[in-house]
C-alpha cells in the first residue's frame, strides 16, 4: 500500500485529515504514531473550525519540520528552509486544489466543492513527497 492509500485509510478509520497525511509517513520519519496522531489532532477541518488551512496540507507542513528541522534549539538554523519547504508544498497544493482554505475547499457556502477531503488528503501526501524527497530518501 503507498503512502496516498495508507492516508486515505486512515481517514476512512475516522483520523482527521491531518493526523492521516502526518501518520502515513510516521514510520519514515522515525516518529511515534501516537505522538503524531496526539499533536496533529487539532489540525483537521481547517484547523477545526473549516475556516482554515486544510487539514491535509497541514499535515504536510508538520512533515516538513519533522524531516526538516536541524533540532538545534541552541542556535535554530533551519527555520527559512523549512518555510521555504512550507511555501513549495503551500504552491503545489493551491495550484492543484484551487484554494488551501477548507471552507472553499469543501464548497461550504458556495454549493460546489472544489476538493474533496479524500483528494486533498492524497494531494497533501503527494506535495509532502515532492518537497520532500530528498529529506525522506
Amino acid at each position: 500500500m503507498d503512502r496516498k492509500d495508507k492516508a486515505v485509510a486512515l481517514h476512512n478509520q475516522g483520523f482527521n485529515c491531518a493526523q492521516s497525511v502526518l501518520l502515513a509517513f510516521a514510520d519514515d520519519i522515525d516518529m511515534d504514531r501516537e505522538q503524531a496522531f496526539r499533536i496533529s489532532e487539532g489540525f483537521g477541518f481547517g484547523m477545526g473550525f473549516g475556516v482554515s488551512t486544510c487539514g491535509a496540507l497541514s499535515g504536510a507542513m508538520m512533515l516538513a519540520g519533522l524531516a526538516n528541522s536541524d533540532g538545534n534549539m541552541e542556535q535554530p538554523g533551519s527555520k527559512r528552509s523549512t518555510y521555504q519547504l512550507d511555501k513549495q508544498m503551500h504552491e503545489m497544493f493551491v495550484e492543484t486544489a484551487g484554494s488551501y482554505i477548507c471552507r472553499e475547499l469543501k464548497g461550504k457556502g458556495t454549493g460546489s466543492p472544489l476538493y474533496s477531503c479524500e483528494d486533498c488528503i492524497r494531494l497533501g501526501v503527494e506535495v509532502a513527497e515532492k518537497a520532500l524527497a530528498d529529506k525522506l530518501g
